[in-house]
C-alpha cells in the first residue's frame, strides 16, 4: 500500500499569541510536521495606526510565546516581510500544505492581505483553514440571532491544549525588531506582556479590584485601578475572548454562591448576624459590578462585527448622506489639510486646546497609552464638535497612542462619537461637566496639567458656544432629511443591535412614525450621552 504523503501545517500567530484556547494549534497537532509563524508585516509598521508602542508590545507578546510553545514542541519562526512573499519562501523550503489561522477583524490594509493570501493558497494547493476566536461572525446576513451565537460560542468549551505536535526541526528563528532597530523613537513605558501576564490581570480584576467596577470605570481618577485593564490583551489575543468570559461567569457563579451560604447562615441565625449580613451583601455587590462587566465582554464583539460587516468602515463615513458635513481633506501624514483645522489639530494633539479636562486626559493618554472610556469619548467629542474635526486625523492618531488599539471598535467608536453612524444619538460632551462630575477637585487636571492656572497654559482654542451652535444646527439640519432618515433604517438593520428586541417589521414601523412627526428644534434634541463603559 501506498504510503499517504507529508502533511505540514504552518500555525499562522496574528491577534492570538497564546497557546491555550487555539483552534489553529489543536489542528497542527493532526499533521506530520507543524511550525509556527508570526510575520511583521512592512504594510503594519508603514500604516498610519502603528506606533513604537506596538512593535515593542508585540516583540515581548512574541517571546512570551516562545516560551510557551517550548514545551509542547512547536518551533516559532518570526519572518519580517509581506504576505504571501512569505508563505512563497517557507513553502519552498518545507513545501507547506496547511496553513492554520484565527479570523482576524482588523483594518482594511489586512483584509486585502487576506484576499492575497486566499488567492496564493489556491494557486499552490495550500488548505487555508480559519477558525473564529471572537463573536464576530463571518459573511453575516442579519443580526437576529447574533447575541445567541454570541452566547453559544463563548459558553462552549475551551480548545484543549495541543497534544502531540511534531515540530520541523532547524524551522525556529527571528526576532521581532525594536523600535530602534527601526529608527523609530523609543517606545513608552509598557505593562507586562504575554499569556501569563494576561491571566495575572485576569485573576487581579476579578478577584481585586472589580468590586466596584461600574462605580470606578467613569472617574479618571478611579479608572485605572478600577477597570480590567484586559484590552491590550484582548487586542493582541494573549487571552481570547472566551477564556475570559468563562472566567468571569465561574466567578459570578462563586460570588452567587457565597451570597447564598450567607443569606442561608443568615436565616439559622433569625436574622441577628450582622457579620454574615454583611457578607452577604458584599458578595451581591460584587456579582453586581462583575455582571456590569460581562455584558461589556458582548458589546466589545458587536463593535468589531461592524467592520467585519463594512470593512471601509475606518476610510468613508457610515451614513453618506452626512458626506461633506466636516472637511475630510487630509495630508500626506495624516493631518487635516485645511491649515485653520491643522492648528487646532495640532493643539488638540499635543493636550493645549485650553480646555484642562481635555488636555489632562491627552496628556494622560500620551504618557501611558490608555485612558478610560468615558475620558476617550470626551476626547473624541470635542475634536469632532468643538473643533469641526472630521474623525479621520483625530482617529489616526488616537490608534497610535492606544496600545490597546482594536480596529473593529476604534472606528466604530470614532464614528460614533461624531456622530457618522446616522443611527445613535448624538454624544456631546461638556469638558466642564466632565470635569464637575469626575474631577471636582482638580485632583486629576493637577496630576497631568503642571502648568494649569500659570502664564504658560493656553487660552481656549476655539469660542465653545459659538463652534458647537454652528456644528449642532448643520448635523441637525442633515438628518432631518428624507433620505437621510430612510439610510439611517437601513443601517440600523444592518449594524444596529437586538438589544430592543424588536422584529424588522417592528423597526420599520418605530422609522415610519419618526419620519412622520414634526422634527423638534435642535436645542431640544441635544442629549448629553453616557456610554455604557
Amino acid at each position: 500500500m501506498a504510503s499517504l504523503p507529508s502533511t505540514c501545517a504552518l500555525v499562522w500567530f496574528k491577534r492570538d499569541l497564546r497557546v491555550q484556547d487555539h483552534a489553529a494549534l489543536c489542528a497542527a497537532a493532526a499533521c506530520d510536521h507543524a511550525l509556527g509563524l508570526v510575520v511583521v508585516e512592512p504594510e503594519w509598521m508603514d500604516s498610519p495606526e502603528c506606533d513604537p508602542q506596538h512593535l515593542a508590545w508585540l516583540g515581548a507578546s512574541v517571546q512570551a510565546l516562545r516560551a510557551a510553545l517550548q514545551p509542547w514542541g512547536l518551533p516559532l519562526r518570526v519572518a519580517v516581510g509581506a504576505m504571501p512573499e512569505v508563505l512563497a519562501r517557507l513553502h519552498a523550503d518545507w513545501g507547506i500544505t496547511h496553513l492554520f489561522s484565527h479570523e482576524e477583524t482588523g483594518p482594511f490594509w489586512s483584509w486585502t492581505r487576506d484576499r492575497r493570501v486566499a488567492a496564493w493558497c489556491r494557486a499552490q494547493g495550500v488548505v487555508w483553514q480559519e477558525w473564529p476566536q471572537t463573536g464576530v461572525v463571518r459573511r453575516l446576513r442579519q443580526r437576529n440571532g447574533w447575541a445567541a451565537r454570541w452566547q453559544a460560542r463563548m459558553d462552549a468549551p475551551a480548545w484543549p491544549l495541543p497534544q502531540g505536535l511534531r515540530g520541523l526541526p532547524g524551522a525556529a528563528g527571528g526576532e521581532v525588531p525594536t523600535p530602534a532597530h527601526c529608527g523609530w523613537p523609543p517606545a513608552r513605558p509598557l505593562p507586562p506582556a504575554g499569556p501569563a501576564a494576561g491571566q495575572a490581570v485576569l485573576q487581579d480584576f476579578l478577584t481585586r479590584r472589580g468590586g466596584h467596577y461600574r462605580h470606578d470605570l467613569s472617574s479618571p481618577l478611579s479608572a485605572a485601578h478600577g477597570c480590567s485593564r484586559l484590552s491590550a490583551h484582548l487586542a493582541f489575543g494573549s487571552l481570547s475572548m472566551r477564556q475570559v468570559h468563562q472566567a468571569t461567569e465561574a466567578r459570578l457563579q462563586q460570588l452567587r454562591t457565597q451570597a447564598e451560604d450567607a443569606s442561608g447562615l443568615l436565616a439559622e441565625a433569625d436574622g441577628s448576624g450582622l457579620d454574615v449580613q454583611d457578607a452577604a451583601a458584599a458578595h451581591r455587590r460584587w456579582a453586581y459590578h462583575l455582571q456590569g462587566f460581562a455584558s461589556r465582554l458582548r458589546w466589545h464583539c458587536h463593535f468589531m462585527q461592524k467592520l467585519e460587516d463594512q470593512p471601509d468602515l475606518e476610510l468613508r463615513n457610515l451614513a453618506r448622506s452626512l458626506d461633506g458635513l466636516r472637511d475630510e481633506r487630509l495630508d500626506a501624514r495624516g493631518r487635516p489639510a485645511d491649515p485653520q483645522a491643522a492648528e487646532r489639530f495640532a493643539a488638540w494633539c499635543a493636550g493645549r486646546t485650553g480646555f484642562p479636562m481635555v488636555d489632562a486626559c491627552m496628556r494622560q493618554l500620551r504618557a501611558t497609552g490608555w485612558l478610560n472610556f468615558r475620558m476617550r469619548a470626551l476626547l473624541v467629542s470635542f475634536a469632532a464638535y468643538h473643533l469641526g474635526l472630521h474623525w479621520r486625523a483625530p482617529g489616526l492618531f488616537l490608534a497610535r497612542q492606544f496600545l490597546d488599539f482594536e480596529p473593529g471598535i476604534h472606528w466604530s467608536q470614532m464614528q460614533m462619537q461624531s456622530g457618522t453612524t446616522g443611527i445613535n444619538t448624538l454624544r456631546l460632551y461638556s469638558p466642564a461637566k466632565q470635569a464637575q462630575d469626575h474631577d471636582p477637585q482638580g485632583v486629576y487636571r493637577r496630576r497631568w496639567l503642571p502648568d494649569w492656572g500659570t502664564p504658560d497654559y493656553p487660552p481656549p482654542v476655539v469660542d465653545e458656544a459659538r463652534a458647537l451652535a454652528d456644528i449642532k444646527a448643520r448635523l441637525w439640519q442633515a438628518r432631518r432629511q428624507p433620505e437621510a432618515q430612510a439610510e439611517a433604517d437601513a443601517l440600523q438593520d444592518r449594524h444596529g443591535s437586538r438589544k430592543s428586541g424588536l422584529p424588522p417589521s417592528g423597526r420599520a414601523a418605530r422609522g415610519a412614525r419618526r419620519r412622520a412627526a414634526p422634527a423638534p428644534e435642535p436645542a431640544q434634541q441635544l442629549t448629553l450621552f453616557d456610554p455604557l463603559s
